[in-house]
């Protein structure tokens, strides 16, 4: 077994050891139609859980309800103890939950490190009155932008500094967007659809950068449609369809779980959960 394995009961709901992240009874209708209708979930800590479903399940507006993009009818969310219940999403960044988008949201208009000196948390320099006296955020300022080129070194992107972050390609923008996350030192970085629009030549360092955060001590919450790659990252495996939490496991308990098989093949009739051989 490895480091990373675990040995949580494979059932929906299930008590976790340690989790960052407990969800109870969260709903959100829109209308006559339910999207979201969780009884009780928990994200263990410093683990790489993946979020998957057939389209329509209802994982993106989940996760807009965890990260205050959207607000629930009822239920709530504790990260590290601390109920997000009303909470905006730039305080729910603040606390360490940070997200990226499924359609980037890199300032197309501004260079990229530009973007990724936003990321920065509790700049001096956003303060109106010290705004005013540069020698009050200069030293800070010069501090984000070491720690910005640090990150772009990192996910590959130091060449592309002082270009316009509309200039990048797809998978470009997904790995500034997962750069810029890190500026803010998050405990949990959710990524949502990571490797949609990604082409093959980049899909392989996203993975490696993705795994990279859990050695690191962070926890990872993914949205993903590709199965490879579940199978390939994943300690542990949540499943949703039609709104609610119908499975958990391990990626290879997910594969041979017969509800999860009957939810897919409602639309993906040739789909390969990648089950025990």
């Amino acid at each position: 077994m490895s480091a990373n394995a675990v040995n949580y009961e494979p059932v929906p709901g299930s008590a976790k050891d340690d989790a960052i992240l407990v969800v109870d009874s969260v709903r959100r209708a829109f209308g006559g139609l339910v999207a979201v209708d969780v009884a009780h979930v928990e994200v263990p800590r410093n683990k790489i859980t993946a979020l998957i479903g057939p389209n329509g399940a209802g994982k993106t507006t989940f996760f807009n309800l965890l990260t205050g993009f959207d607000t629930p009818d009822t239920g709530d969310c504790v990260f590290n103890g601390n109920s997000m219940n009303g909470i905006p999403a730039h305080k729910v960044a603040r606390s360490g939950m940070i997200r990226t988008f499924q359609l980037t949201k890199a300032l197309s208009r501004m260079s990229v490190i530009e973007n990724m000196r936003l990321g920065a948390a509790d700049q001096k320099g956003e303060s109106f009155w010290r705004g005013v006296f540069s020698p009050l955020w200069r030293t800070q300022e010069a501090a984000i932008t070491t720690k910005a080129e640090e990150l772009l070194a990192r996910f590959n992107l130091a060449h592309m500094r002082d270009e316009l972050a509309g200039g990048l390609s797809g998978g470009q923008r997904k790995l500034l967007e997962m750069a810029r996350a890190l500026m803010a030192e998050p405990e949990m970085v959710m990524l949502d659809e990571p490797m949609a629009g990604v082409n093959p030549a980049l899909k392989q360092s996203l993975l490696e950068h993705i795994k990279a955060l859990r050695t690191e001590g962070r926890t990872v919450l993914f949205v993903e449609h590709d199965m490879d790659m579940v199978r390939e990252i994943s300690d542990w495996v949540i499943v949703m369809a039609e709104g609610r939490i119908i499975a958990e496991g391990t990626p290879d308990d997910i594969g041979s779980n017969q509800a999860v098989v009957d939810a897919y093949l409602g639309t993906h009739h040739d789909v390969d959960l990648g089950g025990p051989q």
